[in-house]
C-alpha cells in the first residue's frame, strides 16, 4: 500500500507523517548540498589510504568545499604605545566554519609633535587632543566600520580601504565644513594700520646699517602650516592593516607575501630583504650638550651583509660605545641617557665629536667604515629652526642660514665620506636650498625627506612625485594611510627613479608589522630606531624571521648596491670601500 494510501485509510499517526516529511526534506537538503557524493568519495579515498587520524583526514577533505571566511565583527580597543599614551588597536572577527572565531590585532602609531623639552601646559594640551582622537576612533570602529565592513571578504583588500577612504572623505569633509563655519563666525577686530609717512627720514645714524643688515640676508621663508590631523584617523590605518592581517592568516601565508602579491598581482620569485638603519646616538636638541644637529647618528651595513649579521655588528658596535662613553663619563667629559628612539642620548659640543666615537669603535672592533657599514645622520632641520633670527641653531648659540648649512652639510660629507644618507638636512620651505643640496651631494648621498616631506594622502593627491629637493622618502603607516595608499605611493615612487625607505614612529608600538609592510613592499631602507625598547626590538627580531624563511625556501633575492641619482636624473654607483676621514 502507499503512502497516500495509507494516508487515505487513516493507517498512520500524525507524528509519523510529520517526521516521515521531515526525513524527506533532509534528504532533499543533503542531496542539494551534494552531501552523500562527498561522503562516498572522501570514504573511498581514505579506505585506500588508510591514514592514522581518520577525523583529521575528514576534517581537511570537507574544509575545501567549505564557504570562505566573511567579517563578522570589527572591535575597538585601547592599548599603550611605547611611551605608555593612548592609541588604538583592532580587531578583526571572522566566521569560520559556522563559527565566530578572532583572526588579528592590528594598530597604528598616533605620531605628535611633541617635543621631549614641550612646556608642561603643552603636553597636557596635546594629551588632551590625544584621547579625544582616540575616543573619536574607537567610536568609529565599533559604530560605523563594524557594519561598513560586516560580510566583506578580508582577502578583498582593494575593497575594504575604499570604503575606509571614502568613509574618511566625507568625514574629513564635514570637518572642513565645521571649521569653515567656526572660522566666519568669529568676529575679527580690524587691527588699524599705521600709513608710511611721505616724507623720507633723515639723519638718522644706523639707516644705512640697517638697510644693509636688511638686504645681506635673505628671508626666511616661513614655516607652512602643518598637514591637519583629523581627530580619529587612525581608525582607518588601523583597520586597514588589520584586515590585511587576517587575510594573510586565512590565506595561511605570510603577512609579507600576501601584501607582494597584492602589489604585483602574483607571488613574486624572489623577495629583497631592506636594509636596517639602525640608530646609535641621539645629540639633538633635547640631549644635554649644545649640539643640535644630530638627533640621530645611523648606522648602515654593507649591501652583502644579512640582517641577523648585520644586527649581530651593530649590537657589538652599540656596547663598544657605551663602554667608551663609561670611561667618558668618569671624567664627567659626557653625560647619557636611553632614548625613546631606542638608542643612547647623550651631549657634546662639537659636530665632530660623536663621529669620531663612532669611528674608534669601530676601529676597536675592526671594523672600516664605508665597507662594513656606512653612516646616515638625520638632521631633523625644522627643529633647530629660529625663526626670530631667520637661522637654524645647530649649536647653542651657532647660527647658521639655510645657505650657509648648505655649505655645512656639504663640507661634513666631504670630511666624513661614510656618510651616504642625510635625513631632514633642511626644512620642506628651504626649497632652493634643498635644490643646491641636491646639486651638490645627489652624485654620492641619499636625501631623504621624512618630516620635509608630505604625508602620503597628501603625495598621492598630487600624484607628480618627481622631486629634486630629494631622492628617498620614508615613508609612515599612520593615520588615515591605508595598505592600498602603502602600494600606490611605492609603485609611484619605484616608476620614478625614487628610493622607498619605510619607517617607525618616535610614538611606536609593539607590533612587528612594519617588518613585514617593508618586505612585501621591496623597500630600499627600514628605519625603526636603536636595539632597546621592545616596540622597536620586535621589528628587527621579524625581519630576522623574514629573512632566515626566506633563505629557507631559496626565494632571497640578491641586494642592488647602493645608487645615487641627482635631481632624478643619472644614476651613480657607490663602491662600498674606503674610511671615514677625520682631518679636521
Amino acid at each position: 500500500m502507499s503512502y497516500s494510501e495509507i494516508l487515505a485509510n487513516g493507517r498512520i499517526s500524525k507524528e509519523a507523517r510529520d517526521f516521515y516529511e521531515l526525513k524527506n526534506k533532509a534528504a532533499e537538503f543533503y542531496r542539494t548540498n551534494g552531501v552523500p557524493q562527498r561522503i562516498e568519495e572522501v570514504l573511498n579515498a581514505m579506505f585506500y589510504e588508510m591514514p592514522e587520524d581518520v577525523y583529521g583526514y575528514l576534517a581537511n577533505y570537507f574544509s575545501e568545499y567549505s564557504k570562505p571566511s566573511l567579517i563578522s565583527k570589527i572591535r575597538g580597543k585601547e592599548m599603550l604605545d611605547g611611551k605608555g599614551q593612548p592609541v588604538v588597536q583592532v580587531e578583526i572577527l571572522c566566521t569560520v566554519k559556522n563559527h565566530e572565531k578572532s583572526i588579528s590585532f592590528a594598530g597604528v602609531p598616533c605620531p605628535s609633535e611633541l617635543t621631549e623639552n614641550a612646556l608642561p601646559d603643552v603636553r597636557q594640551s596635546k594629551a588632551k587632543e590625544r584621547r579625544e582622537s582616540v575616543n573619536i576612533a574607537l567610536e568609529w570602529i565599533n559604530e560605523i566600520l563594524c557594519p561598513m565592513l560586516k560580510g566583506l571578504h578580508p582577502t578583498d583588500q582593494p575593497v575594504v580601504d575604499k570604503l575606509l577612504s571614502d568613509y574618511f572623505a566625507r568625514k574629513s569633509e564635514e570637518e572642513k565644513e565645521r571649521m569653515k563655519i567656526e572660522t566666519e563666525t568669529i568676529a575679527v577686530t580690524p587691527v588699524p594700520q599705521q600709513l608710511p609717512s611721505s616724507q623720507p627720514q633723515k639723519g638718522k645714524k644706523g639707516s644705512a646699517k640697517a638697510k644693509k643688515s636688511a638686504t645681506s640676508e635673505k628671508p626666511v621663508p616661513p614655516a607652512e602650516p602643518p598637514e591637519h590631523i583629523y581627530k580619529g584617523s587612525m581608525a582607518i590605518g588601523a583597520t586597514s592593516l588589520a584586515v590585511a592581517k587576517a587575510g594573510a592568516k586565512l590565506k595561511k601565508i605570510p603577512l609579507y607575501i600576501y601584501i607582494a602579491m597584492l602589489k604585483y598581482q602574483e607571488m613574486p620569485l624572489e623577495l629583497t630583504m631592506p636594509l636596517p638603519m639602525v640608530t646609535l646616538l641621539s645629540c639633538g636638541k633635547s640631549s644635554p650638550g649644545k649640539l643640535n644637529l644630530l638627533k640621530e647618528l645611523i648606522a648602515i651595513p654593507s649591501t652583502q651583509m644579512t640582517v641577523k649579521q648585520s644586527l649581530k655588528m651593530f649590537s657589538d658596535l652599540q656596547l663598544q660605545i657605551t663602554r667608551m662613553l663609561d670611561a667618558s663619563s668618569k671624567t664627567g667629559a659626557v653625560s647619557k641617557a636611553d632614548s625613546d628612539l631606542g638608542c643612547i642620548i647623550t651631549g657634546y659640543d662639537r659636530l665632530e665629536q660623536p663621529l669620531d666615537i663612532i669611528q674608534e669603535s669601530c676601529k676597536n672592533l675592526g671594523l672600516t667604515l664605508g665597507e662594513d657599514l656606512h653612516l646616515a645622520v638625520n638632521c631633523a632641520a625644522h627643529e633647530l629652526m629660529d625663526y626670530e633670527k631667520g637661522k637654524y641653531e645647530i649649536i647653542t648659540g651657532v647660527h647658521k642660514s639655510p645657505d650657509e648649512l648648505v655649505d655645512y652639510i656639504v663640507d661634513l660629507t666631504s670630511r666624513y665620506p661614510a656618510v651616504i644618507a642625510v635625513i631632514d638636512p633642511l626644512r620642506k620651505e628651504d626649497k632652493e636650498q634643498w635644490a643646491n643640496l641636491q646639486g651638490s651631494l645627489g652624485r654620492k648621498c641619499y636625501l631623504i625627506a621624512e618630516a620635509a616631506s608630505k604625508t602620503i594622502s597628501t603625495l598621492l593627491l598630487e600624484e607628480n612625485l618627481k622631486n629634486p629637493m630629494h631622492n628617498c622618502i620614508l615613508l609612515k603607516q599612520v593615520n588615515q594611510t591605508t595598505i592600498s595608499d602603502l602600494i600606490e605611493i611605492t609603485k609611484h615612487l619605484e616608476g620614478q627613479t625614487n628610493i622607498t625607505a619605510l619607517g617607525s614612529s618616535d610614538w611606536e608600538i609593539a607590533d612587528d608589522s612594519l617588518g613585514d609592510l617593508a618586505v612585501g613592499l621591496g623597500a630600499k631602507f627600514v628605519k625603526l630606531g636603536g636595539l632597546s625598547r621592545g616596540e622597536r626590538v620586535i621589528k628587527y627580531n621579524r625581519l630576522v624571521a623574514i629573512e632566515e624563511e626566506l633563505a629557507q625556501k631559496g626565494t632571497m633575492g640578491e641586494r642592488q648596491p647602493h645608487m645615487f641619482s641627482a635631481a632624478n636624473e643619472v644614476i651613480f654607483p657607490i663602491e662600498e670601500s674606503g674610511s671615514l676621514l677625520t682631518d679636521h
